[in-house]
């Protein structure tokens, strides 16, 4: 990141003296949204990437203009309705855009902003536990307060915990569906009263030799459904550059272990199946039961038909004979504003994504792509409400814990309890024991030395170590600044990256900077990972990953 002070003095002066483009009200029409500014062209041109990952190379529109850069996601269409909303946008507020719209995962756009925020995106999309990463690498502005008030008033409360650091707004929600509820096959579950019961479910699949796929022995936001299902909650506090200073986390504890012991109850058995995919209804072995999300709606119709059924999940019975609903998270689609150097850009990129993230865009995409909206006014329509798989979302959400900002090795560390509780006894003891190791991996990323926290370690599925993204391995750095694991024996298909501090704020994977370090047959062998990293004058690391003969 190439940031320097004379940004940040501009965000901070602009975000002060906003004046109604900080505020301008995003109402149901694009000509009342934000206030324009004069422009020669009232028309936006766009041009747009089709790859998954931001195209670099990708020119900008001639049209006069503006230029901004836009990420979105890479569903089909999603650019296509993006280009039509800034456009209307421009020709309703008379001003001059010239779009650059390119496909972006959601899921990596944190990784390629903090490559280089100077190069990234003026505004882009991305998933909600990116947001702590951005706002420390300073990759998202600042709202102002009327823009805050007013993207406040708007949307949902959880989409708003979820935008917010300290006590300011660092983007603008987009969307409140990224949750999880049940999927089933009706000509399984015949008796409707026992969609209510997980017992009941887990009996009705053993009995037609179906499984019941839940990923719980691989995704902390799958499994931490029980534990909110108890009442236990894991929240973190960060500082406001974004930085995790604690965290209040009670898995451990009289309520997790009867979680615990619901939980042993679904995986050991024989009908249980760790994954999340609607693919599975027509698997080799079929699943009955689906866990996943509004993403899989069209897939899960496509496989059951009329067969298909769409519910809350269920509650279950604990040791201590309370009955519990199973909880889970509810989590969002952001839009971030990259700090501008230029005032009158800053202005506009702000009062545009007020406006693709207003009632009007929220609407427009859950006609075309069915996305469930943060905005309350959209929330409440009758079209909304009658969609089956946001109907249960939102029936689901009463039960939900809004995803707040979460450390990045959390993730690691509780997606193990449900391998851990298959290995464990189905006893309190043995529970407890396997919570109380996660309990210490919590307490130990605070209690971390200067050197841990700079160290870099690798982590990722190795079949040889048998890591499976549960375990760091260590390297040690010789000479400076370059770092090289033991040897390891990889095998064709192995997939890796190497970390700093055992989080996720700083890692490095394939050449690209898009994804996994994925081991070719011609690297296949005894290998060291070795990480070279170079830093630019902000601080800001790089990094080059490669295998080394052993």
């Amino acid at each position: 990141m190439k940031l320097n002070k004379k940004i940040l003095l501009i965000v901070a002066a602009y975000s002060a003296t906003m004046l109604t483009g900080c505020g301008g009200g995003t109402t149901s029409t694009a000509g009342s949204s934000a206030a324009g500014s004069s422009a020669a062209s009232s028309t936006a041109s766009s041009t747009a990437s089709t790859s998954s990952t931001a195209d670099s190379s990708a020119a900008s529109s001639t049209s006069e203009g503006t230029p901004l850069k836009i990420w979105v996601s890479e569903t089909a269409g999603v650019k296509e309705e993006f280009a039509k909303e800034i456009d209307d946008y421009a020709k309703a507020n008379s001003v001059s855009i010239a779009p650059t719209i390119e496909t972006v995962s959601e899921a990596n756009a944190a990784t390629q902003m903090l490559t280089d925020v100077d190069a990234g995106a003026d505004i882009y999309c991305f998933a909600q536990d990116q947001f702590a990463r951005l706002v420390q690498g300073g990759a998202l502005a600042k709202l102002g307060v009327k823009a805050a008030a007013t993207i406040t008033a708007d949307n949902d409360a959880g989409s708003i915990a979820a935008v917010t650091s300290g006590d300011a707004l660092y983007a603008y929600p987009m969307t409140s569906d990224n949750g999880y509820f049940m999927y089933y096959d009706k000509s399984v579950i015949t008796d409707a009263t026992h969609l209510t019961s997980m017992e009941s479910l887990i009996a009705d699949c053993e009995a037609a030799g179906k499984k019941w796929s839940f990923e719980m022995e691989t995704s902390a936001w799958y499994l931490a459904s029980f534990f909110f299902g108890t009442g236990c909650h894991s929240n973190w506090t960060t500082d406001s550059s974004g930085k995790f200073t604690a965290v209040d986390d009670t898995f451990d504890s009289d309520k997790g272990i009867i979680a615990a012991r619901a939980m042993q109850t679904l995986v050991k058995s024989t009908s249980h199946n760790s994954s999340s995919s609607a693919a599975d209804f027509t698997a080799a072995t079929p699943s009955a039961i689906v866990v996943s999300g509004t993403w899989d709606y069209n897939n899960a119709q496509k496989a059951l038909g009329d067969n298909l059924g769409v519910a809350p999940l269920p509650s279950f019975v604990g040791t201590d004979k309370n009955t519990y609903h199973l909880g889970s998270y509810s989590g969002f689609k952001l839009m971030g504003v990259k700090p501008q150097t230029d005032a009158t850009k800053a202005s506009l990129c702000s009062k545009l994504a007020q406006y693709l993230t207003s009632q009007t865009c929220q609407e427009a995409r859950f006609d075309a792509f069915a996305w469930g909206p943060s905005n309350k006014a959209v929330q409440a329509m009758d079209k909304v409400k009658a969609n089956p798989a946001l109907s249960a979302l939102l029936a689901q959400n009463a039960y939900s814990t809004p995803q707040g900002q979460i450390h990045g090795s959390w993730w690691d560390i509780a997606k193990v309890i449900g391998s851990d509780l298959i290995k464990a006894e189905s006893t309190d003891a043995g529970c407890k024991t396997a919570l109380d190791s996660y309990k210490a991996k919590i307490d130990a990323l605070f209690q971390m030395s200067d050197a841990e926290k700079r160290a870099f370690t690798v982590i990722g599925k190795i079949a040889s170590v048998g890591c499976n993204w549960d375990s760091d391995i260590a390297m040690t750095e010789d000479p400076t600044n370059t770092w090289t694991s033991a040897a390891i024996t990889l095998a064709e298909g192995d997939e890796f990256k190497v970390r700093q501090g055992k989080s996720w704020d700083v890692a490095f994977g394939n050449a690209a900077g898009t994804g996994n370090y994925v081991v070719t047959a011609a690297e296949a062998g005894s290998k060291k990972i070795q990480l070279v990293t170079t830093a630019d004058s902000a601080g800001k690391l790089s990094g080059t990953v490669s295998l080394i003969a052993a």
